[in-house]
C-alpha cells in the first residue's frame, strides 16, 4: 500500500513540475478589443422604442458590429419588427416549459438571429399571475446561467418599458448593469414625462454612487414643434437623432419592414444614429420640475390657465353642514 502511495505522489509531483515548465503565452501587443457596451433604452409604451431598436440594431450589424438585442418589456414585442412580425419564444416561457420537462435551456431555444443581429425576449408573467418587474429580474438570472457575462458582443441593447419605474424595470440603472441609457421620446407631454422620470432615476442613483449616465434622446415621430428638443436642452442631454413623422416610415413599420438598411431611403438617418449611440458619452442629466416640464408646452395643451378651486365639505357631502365643536383637549404649556 505504501509503495502505491509513493508512486502516486511521485507521479503527481512529476505532473506539477511538467506543468510549471510550460512557458506562459506571450503578452498580447496587438489592438485592444473594445469592451462590450451595454445600453438600456427607455421610453413610454407605444412611443417607438422597438421600432427604433430593431432598425438601429440592424444598421449596427450591417456596419460590422456584433449586436445582441434583448427585449425587456412584458409585451415581448421588441423583436417582432426584426423577425417580420413573428413572435420570438421568451426566456421565461421557455424556461418554465423546459423545467417541467426536466430539461435545461440552451442558447438555441431562446436566441435567434437575422442578418447578423442576435435577439431574444425575456418575456413576463401572464396577466394577474405575477409582477412584471420581478419577471425581468428572473429573466436576467436565467441569462447569467446561460453565460451572459462571457458572451462576446460589441453592443448589447436592452429595450425597457419606461412607464413603470419599480423593481426590475429600473435594474440597469440601479445595479450599474449598463454604461448608459438612451431615451426615446416625442413632442408630447406623456413621453417627455417618462423621459424626465428616467433622468430623475439616473440622477438619484448617481448620488448613491452609481455610474450610469444618459447618452441622449432619440426623437421619434418628430413633427417639428420642438418640445422634445427643448426638453433635451433643458435636461442637458444631446439629441442623437430626429426620426420624422413620415407616412412612408409609418406604413413600412406597420408592415414589419426594416427601414434601417444602408441602401434604403432612411439608411443615412439610422447610420448617423448608430454612430451617435456608439459615441455618446454618459451625461449626468438635470431633471425638470413638473412646472418646468409643463412650461415646454402651450397652455392650450396642458391646461395651465385653469385655476385650482378648493373643494368644500358641503361639496363632498352634498348638503349644508354645521360646524361641530372639536372634542380635542388642548393642554396649556406649563
Amino acid at each position: 500500500m505504501n509503495l502505491q502511495l509513493n508512486k502516486a505522489a511521485l507521479a503527481a509531483a512529476t505532473t506539477l513540475r511538467d506543468e510549471a515548465a510550460i512557458e506562459p503565452d506571450p503578452v498580447v501587443t496587438g489592438e485592444v478589443k473594445r469592451e462590450t457596451q451595454i445600453i438600456a433604452i427607455y421610453g413610454k409604451g407605444g412611443i417607438g422604442k422597438s421600432f427604433t431598436l430593431a432598425n438601429l440594431s440592424y444598421m449596427m450589424a450591417q456596419q460590422g458590429r456584433k449586436v445582441l438585442l434583448i427585449g425587456c418589456d412584458p409585451k415581448s414585442d421588441t423583436t417582432s419588427l426584426l423577425f417580420g412580425g413573428r413572435a420570438c419564444p421568451t426566456i421565461i416561457e421557455t424556461s418554465t416549459k423546459k423545467k417541467l420537462a426536466g430539461e435545461a435551456v440552451a442558447i438555441g431555444d431562446v436566441c435567434f438571429k437575422r442578418d447578423g443581429v442576435y435577439a431574444m425576449e425575456l418575456g413576463g408573467p401572464e396577466v394577474g399571475r405575477g409582477c412584471g418587474g420581478r419577471g425581468i429580474i428572473h429573466g436576467f438570472e436565467l441569462l447569467e446561467k446561460l453565460g451572459f457575462h462571457e458572451w462576446g458582443f460589441d453592443y448589447v441593447l436592452l429595450d425597457f418599458l419606461g412607464d413603470v419605474v419599480c423593481g426590475g424595470f429600473g435594474l440597469p440603472i440601479a445595479r450599474d448593469m449598463c454604461q448608459k441609457v438612451i431615451v426615446v421620446g416625442s413632442n408630447d407631454l406623456q413621453s417627455l414625462y417618462v423621459a424626465n422620470n428616467v433622468c430623475s432615476a439616473v440622477e438619484y442613483f448617481r448620488k448613491l454612487g452609481g455610474n450610469v449616465g444618459v447618452g441622449g434622446l432619440v426623437i421619434n415621430k418628430d413633427d417639428g414643434t420642438g418640445e422634445a428638443q427643448a426638453f433635451a436642452d433643458a435636461a442637458g442631454i444631446p439629441v442623437l437623432a430626429s426620426i420624422p413623422a413620415h407616412e412612408d416610415i409609418r406604413r413600412k413599420s406597420a408592415n414589419y419592414e426594416i427601414i434601417g438598411k444602408p441602401e434604403g431611403r432612411w439608411g443615412p438617418l439610422f447610420a448617423d444614429l448608430a454612430q451617435n449611440v456608439a459615441a455618446a458619452a454618459p451625461h449626468q442629466p438635470k431633471p425638470l420640475s413638473q412646472d418646468a416640464l409643463l412650461g415646454l408646452f402651450s397652455s392650450e395643451a396642458t391646461g395651465r390657465d385653469v385655476v385650482l378651486e378648493p373643494a368644500t365639505l358641503e361639496d363632498m357631502c352634498g348638503r349644508t353642514t354645521l360646524a361641530k365643536p372639536s372634542l380635542e383637549v388642548v393642554y396649556d404649556e406649563v
